[in-house]
């Protein structure tokens, strides 16, 4: 899965979503019960240890590494993953990705006033399909603290996601994610100590799953995101929402009902389209290859 079609980008995201779904599952299980800037520091803390041997091999300081831009997509992932908790712990799993599906919406909107990249009407009507499912999903009928942070998480997200077009096109991923989460670790340390809370050991097993799970999705944005148009694939991002509902049912004994299989349909049937449509694009440009190899020859 190389990340260069819109089907192999799409196919990266939807695994990746997989293993953001379970990094939620872990946050949740930890509750209320350990400090929200200290979980988060102790999450960092996880991530760094497990990448610093994987990006060993590949630290290379040449060139431009985009410091700039790791730092603050850095301090972003930090503001992310406070809100990430705070709207886990106020709201059930699915209820809370329901909301955090908001962003492959933003993505496109981001990608298409800041990016300038062509949003086609094909495009529109996936990601509107999409966040109309979220919509059939959730059925809000108020509005809590829970769900405006589950909102501006959302928000990070997508600028992070976005963010990830302008790193340096050669840098190893290993590597990149590292200058990213060690430029964090220096605001997180300052909450956590800010915080003042006595230290809870008991969640470190917890900030250690999800830790891994977080590096693989945040390995899967970067491949998914790094040589296709964001518009083209975010709806991918809505396959975490199936994984949720799946996931707080079996979990959690959160209730699947009519109405998500309803909106499972607005959700995925998009995905499908663009896959679709992504093969039938590379079977047409393959067999004008031939053509044009043909015409050559003769």
């Amino acid at each position: 899965m190389s990340g260069k079609t819109i089907g192999s980008a799409i196919l990266i995201l939807v695994i990746g979503n997989f293993f953001a779904t379970f990094c939620d599952v872990f946050i949740k299980m930890a509750g209320s019960s350990v400090a929200v800037y200290q979980f988060t520091f102790m999450r960092l803390v996880m991530i760094c240890l497990v990448l610093l041997p994987l990006a060993y091999k590949h630290i290379d300081f040449k060139g431009g590494i985009g410091l700039k831009l790791h730092l603050l997509r850095g301090n972003l992932w930090v503001l992310a993953s406070v809100l990430l908790i705070i709207s886990l712990t106020a709201l059930p799993l699915a209820t809370a990705n329901a909301v955090f599906y908001i962003a492959p919406i933003l993505i496109v909107l981001f990608a298409g006033i800041f990016f300038k990249e062509k949003i086609t009407m094909g495009i529109v009507i996936a990601a509107v399909s999409g966040f109309v499912g979220v919509l059939i999903i959730l059925r809000p009928s108020d509005v809590s603290w829970g769900m405006i942070s589950a909102v501006l998480f959302s928000v990070v997200l997508a600028t992070n996601s976005l963010l990830i077009r302008k790193l340096p096109k050669n840098q190893n991923l290993f590597f990149g994610l590292l200058i990213t989460h060690l430029s964090a670790l220096p605001l997180t340390a300052c909450l956590a100590i800010w915080e003042g809370a006595s230290w809870n050991m008991d969640g470190l097993l917890y900030a250690g799953a999800s830790a891994m799970c977080s590096i693989v999705y945040s390995l899967a944005c970067l491949q998914g995101y790094r040589y296709v148009a964001s518009s083209q694939v975010s709806s991918a991002e809505y396959s975490g929402l199936l994984f949720a509902v799946i996931l707080g049912w079996i979990i959690f004994n959160e209730s699947i009902d009519f109405f998500f299989v309803i909106g499972a349909l607005f959700i995925i049937l998009p995905l499908a389209y663009l896959g679709n449509r992504d093969r039938r694009k590379r079977k047409a440009e393959e067999r004008m290859s031939v053509v044009r190899s043909q015409l050559d020859a003769g």
